[in-house]
C-alpha cells in the first residue's frame, strides 16, 4: 500500500544548540534592519536557499 500524503501536518519543533554568539548578535540586527521577527528571517532564508538549490538541480522539486 502507498504511504498516506500528509494531510494537515503541525508545524515541528526545533531546538539549536551551540549557536555562535556572534551569529545569534548578526542576525538578530539583520532581523531588526528588515522588519522582521528573527523567525521570519530564518524561514526565508532557508525558504531562498532551498529554491536555490532547486533552481541548481541539487535539491529535487517534488519534496513540498
Amino acid at each position: 500500500m502507498a504511504p498516506e500524503k500528509h494531510k494537515t501536518e503541525r508545524p515541528g519543533t526545533w531546538i539549536i544548540k551551540d549557536v555562535p554568539r556572534d551569529l545569534m548578535h548578526r542576525m538578530k540586527i539583520a532581523a531588526v534592519l528588515e522588519k522582521k521577527t528573527l523567525k521570519q528571517l530564518l524561514f526565508d532564508l532557508s525558504e531562498a536557499h532551498l529554491d536555490e538549490l532547486e533552481k541548481k538541480g541539487i535539491l529535487p522539486k517534488n519534496l513540498r
